[in-house]
């Protein structure tokens, strides 16, 4: 038995990762956690001030991928579709083929979920039929920074990080199950002439990592159990902050913007 086997959160001992009740689980967790809870709330408002700046259109406002935590918890105008049914989200979308007609959708959030796409070609095909010019996607993905590669690679036994794989596509054998978790570093970073010449309609207008690397580490996440206590919110936050310099190096996460020409 592994540390992260010895670290996993208990409440998810036999869960289907690809089922309804690993969402219910996962929302109960949140709801018991307020260091992870912030950091979800943080992430939602970087994602809704970066539509603000770079996204300048009217429409639709959907996120894809909702699970437990959706962006509509801050922002009660944002569509929460996923492809797996819940109480707690508006309707079952699939990315691949989206249910919405051309030209009408401004904004498509996805928060860790654009690695669970099993063709991200096919999302990009339909990003540029829903969106008008100014329309956009904002994702938030694992990074490929050296701590988050070592991570990464070893925490999630449902998912790979593979910065080697050849292609795009992934087996796609669940909701949660077979992702690639180096996706947006093969696709944005690695292969990103080959995105360019593939998607010349669809502009990267922003790509940075995320600083809340401690506190989403330490607190667990939604998988693991937290490992200092929530008094350590406000201190671990205030270190992030002076270890920003060393972002490109330390952070888990970061954010890309793609924009309509």
């Amino acid at each position: 038995m592994g540390l992260a086997d010895l670290l996993r959160e208990p409440a998810l001992a036999g869960v289907d990762v690809d089922g309804i009740e690993r969402m219910q689980v996962h929302r109960a967790i949140i709801d018991r956690k307020p260091m992870i809870r912030e950091v979800f709330t943080e992430i939602h408002r970087l994602m809704l001030s970066l539509e603000a700046k770079y996204l300048p259109t009217t429409g639709v406002r959907l996120e894809i991928g909702a699970g437990a935590w959706p962006i509509r918890e801050s922002d009660p105008d944002v569509l929460a579709t996923d492809v797996v049914p819940a109480p707690h989200l508006d309707r079952v979308v699939d990315a691949q083929a989206l249910d919405f007609p051309d030209g009408s959708v401004r904004t498509i959030f996805g928060q860790h979920c654009f690695h669970h796409l099993p063709d991200p070609e096919a999302f990009f095909s339909e990003l540029s039929r829903v969106c008008p010019p100014g329309g956009g996607t904002v994702l938030v993905e694992p990074y490929w920074s050296p701590v988050a590669t070592i991570l990464f690679k070893r925490l999630f036994a449902s998912e790979d990080y593979d910065k080697t794989a050849q292609g795009w596509t992934t087996s796609g054998s669940g909701a949660m199950s077979g992702a690639n978790q180096a996706l947006s570093y093969i696709v944005f970073e690695r292969d990103r002439a080959r995105f360019e010449r593939l998607f010349p309609q669809l502009e990267i207008v922003h790509l940075a990592p995320v600083a809340n690397h401690l506190r989403y580490l330490l607190s667990g996440g939604l998988n693991f159990r937290q490992l200092v206590p929530d008094a350590f919110t406000t201190p671990l936050k205030g270190l992030e902050t002076l270890l920003g310099p060393l972002n490109r190096a330390l952070a888990l996460h970061h954010v890309i913007v793609l924009r309509k020409r």
